[in-house]
C-alpha cells in the first residue's frame, strides 16, 4: 500500500522582487514576453499560501537584483532533513551568482554544506534535477546536470543514485518531467528520456500516471505535494480523477507567469526536509541506465 512521501513539508521560496527575463536558456523563455511584476508578486504569494494552508512551513529568501532566475528556488541546492545541502553548480553562468546567496542561507540556517564544483569547475549539479524517492536519489541528467555529478553525490553522503538521461530540450530538469506523489505513484513525462531510461523509470516508478503531451507541457508534472494536498499549476479532468482517487485534495493556481521563464510550483519551491534514511549505501553507489 502506497504511503505519503516522507518529504515537502518544508520549503524555501524566492521572493519575486527582481524577475524577468535578460536571456534565454531553455524554449521557453524570450526577452520579448516579459512578466508582469504585480501580476508576478500575486502568483507567487498565492502558492506560498497554499502551502501554509496544506499544513507546510515556507522560508522566504530575498531575490538578488542581479539575479532574475533566483526565483526557481528549486535549483539553489539539495537540502536533507539532517541538516545537509548540496549546493547546486550551475551549467549557465548568468544563473550562478545565486550560489552565493543561497551558500550564505544555508550555511546560516544550520546546513553542513558541500559543492561539486563552482564557477564553471567541477560538474554541473542543478538540484531540479534531484528527488528521492524509493530506495534512491533520483536525478535527471544531460541538459544541466553532469553525470559526473552523480558520483560525488553518491561518495560524500554515502547515497544510492539512479540516474535518468534527459533529451527533451523542453524537459531540461527532472523536475519538468517526474513528480513524486506518494511512496508508489509518480507522474511522468517518458517522451522526456533515452529508452533505456524511459525502461529504467518504470523500474523506478512502481505505479506510474503517465502524462500526456498536453499535460506534460501545461506543467503538471511541475507540482509539488504537501500532506495530503497536491499542488498544480494546471490539471486535466483525467488526472483530477487519478489523484483524487489517491486520496489527494487537488489545488490548482495561475502561475503562468512562471511558465514564461520555465518553471511552475515545483521549481519555485525547495524542500528542506529530504529524507536519505532510506537511501543509505555505504561508500555510495551509482546507478545508470543501459
Amino acid at each position: 500500500m502506497s504511503q505519503p512521501l516522507e518529504w515537502g513539508r518544508r520549503y524555501l521560496m524566492v521572493r519575486p522582487d527582481h524577475f524577468r527575463i535578460d536571456y534565454v536558456i531553455n524554449p521557453y523563455m524570450s526577452t520579448q514576453d516579459q512578466p508582469d511584476p504585480e501580476l508576478t508578486l500575486k502568483q507567487w504569494d498565492s502558492l506560498r499560501q497554499a502551502i501554509v494552508d496544506a499544513g507546510g512551513e515556507v522560508e522566504v529568501l530575498a531575490q538578488r537584483p542581479d539575479s532574475p532566475d533566483m526565483v526557481y528556488a528549486m535549483n539553489l541546492g539539495f537540502a536533507t532533513a539532517d541538516g545537509r545541502a548540496m549546493l547546486s553548480h550551475m551549467r549557465f553562468e548568468p544563473r550562478r551568482k545565486e550560489s552565493l546567496t543561497a551558500a550564505d542561507w544555508f550555511t546560516g540556517h544550520g546546513f553542513a554544506l558541500g559543492r561539486p564544483g563552482s564557477d564553471g569547475v567541477g560538474p554541473h549539479f542543478e538540484s531540479g534535477d534531484a528527488f528521492v524517492f524509493g530506495d534512491s536519489l533520483v536525478v535527471g541528467y544531460g541538459p544541466r546536470t553532469e553525470a559526473e555529478a552523480l558520483k560525488h553525490l553518491a561518495i560524500e553522503w554515502g547515497i544510492r543514485v539512479r540516474g535518468l538521461r534527459i533529451t527533451h530540450e523542453g524537459m531540461y530538469h527532472l523536475d519538468l518531467p517526474f513528480c513524486p506523489v506518494d511512496s508508489t505513484h509518480a507522474l511522468v513525462y517518458p517522451a522526456a528520456f533515452d529508452a533505456a531510461s524511459q525502461a529504467e523509470l518504470f523500474g523506478i516508478v512502481p505505479d506510474p500516471i503517465v502524462l500526456t503531451d498536453d499535460e506534460a507541457f501545461a506543467f503538471s508534472a511541475n507540482s509539488i505535494v504537501v500532506n495530503e494536498t497536491i499542488i498544480m499549476p494546471a490539471c486535466s479532468p483525467r488526472l483530477h480523477e487519478i489523484l483524487t482517487g489517491l486520496g489527494l485534495r487537488v489545488v490548482v493556481l495561475d502561475l503562468t507567469e512562471f511558465h514564461k521563464a520555465g518553471g511552475s510550483a515545483r521549481c519555485l519551491t525547495n524542500p528542506l526536509d529530504f529524507d536519505l534514511t532510506a537511501i543509505t549505501a555505504p561508500g555510495g553507489e551509482v546507478i545508470l541506465p543501459t
